[in-house]
């Protein structure tokens, strides 16, 4: 499996955990967009790193994305606004699993300052091995591919010369 990582300035270290975990122990191909430099007292704009975790994710250049920030919260925002992405945030095992489980989701995002490193390991070993259940789930993931979709058609339409 090829996982995209990202981080801001508030989940740098537990990306670079994370990282040697997935790669390592998890024999994964991990994919580094950043932040790569992030000092301390360093600020950067988590939008910078969600985006190209989730097109990575969207096009199939990885088969999933990990995204963490202070809270999880500004990238999962981020990362859902790029179509075919679901990112779900998950602090505790239940939520991973069910993310993937019922929700098929792509991207996860966890709290640098919310979770510590261990947790976050566990986190991601549940979220990695958890397969899709599919069934009466399927419907529903069906139904907001339809909804992107049909967003996508209206937006390419405006402004199409007519």
């Amino acid at each position: 499996m090829r996982v995209a990582i990202g981080a801001d300035h508030g989940g740098v270290e537990l990306k670079e955990v994370l990282k040697a975990f997935i790669a390592g122990e998890l024999g994964h191909a991990v994919d580094d967009v950043g932040c790569l430099s992030c000092g301390a007292g360093a600020s950067v704009d988590y939008p910078d790193f969600a985006f190209p975790v989730a097109d990575q994710v969207a096009r199939g250049v990885a088969d999933r994305g990990i995204l963490i920030c202070g809270t999880g919260i500004g990238m999962m925002i981020a990362a859902n606004k790029v179509p075919g992405i679901r990112a779900s945030l998950a602090h505790d095992l239940y939520s991973a699993r069910m993310s993937r489980a019922h929700n098929d989701a792509n991207v996860l995002t966890l709290g640098g300052r919310i979770i510590g490193p261990e947790l976050a390991r566990e986190i991601v070993r549940v979220w990695l091995a958890t397969p899709f259940e599919g069934g009466r789930h399927a419907r529903r993931l069906e139904k907001i591919a339809g909804r992107e979709a049909a967003l996508r058609v209206r937006r390419d339409g405006e402004g199409g010369g007519a």
